[in-house]
Order: structure tokens, then sequence, then C-alpha cells
């Protein structure tokens, strides 16, 4: 409670009761934790060690370096539409593209081959 200059009482539990009753409930809320059924494969992915040359060049071979659905509608000459990249949607593509150039790496690296025609 707070007086005013004219003696008018304001009472602020109102305010501030309801606030906090909302800010429990959306804590309540976010703290249930979530299965995650792609952390096995995640974890697999990340975990996976390249030591094979014939591997190496596969991997590199079927994951593409850029994402093959971003494309421009030309019509005529002029650009009428844009088709983002739909590889950011992929739960598993920064696991992807750690392993690619894991493998690339290995390539560059260990077998010393030249990795511009997989780029």
């Amino acid at each position: 409670m707070l007086k005013t200059n004219n003696y008018q009482r304001i009472i602020f539990s109102a305010f501030v009761n309801s606030g906090l009753e909302n800010q429990r409930v959306n804590q309540n809320q976010v703290a249930q934790p979530q299965v995650d059924l792609l952390q096995p494969l995640r974890h697999w992915l990340d975990s996976l060690d390249i030591q094979n040359r014939e591997l190496a060049r596969f991997i590199a071979k079927m994951i593409p370096a850029q994402c093959p659905f971003e494309r421009d509608i030309i019509f005529f000459g002029r650009k009428i539409a844009h088709i983002p990249p739909m590889c950011k949607l992929n739960p598993l593509y920064d696991q992807f593209v750690g392993l690619r150039f894991r493998a690339l790496c290995y390539l560059a690296d260990v077998c010393g081959e030249d990795i511009q025609s997989y780029c």
C-alpha cells in the first residue's frame, strides 16, 4: 500500500501478484523435460570417426556442399520468386555438415587428395 499527496491509498498487490502467478505457471510449463528421440542418432553421427578413404569419398559425394533446393525462378529474364534453402529444416543438418567436413579434412590432411572436386 502506498500513500499519495492527496492521501489516497494505492494497493499494488493486485498488479504484482497477478504477474507473479503467470510467471510461475510459465516456469512450470517450460521446466517439463522434453524427450529428444533423435539424440542417439545425433550422438552417433557426431562421434563417427572417418578412417577409410572410400567412406570419406562416399560421404563427401553424398552430402551436398550447398542446399540443392534453393532456387530462383526466372521467367523471361526476370526473377519472379525465390525458393529458400530448406536444409536448415532438417533436424540433423548440423551433424551432416560436420560429418562432411570431417570427411573432407581426412581426404585433404591424411590422404593428401585435392578436394576441389567436392566443393
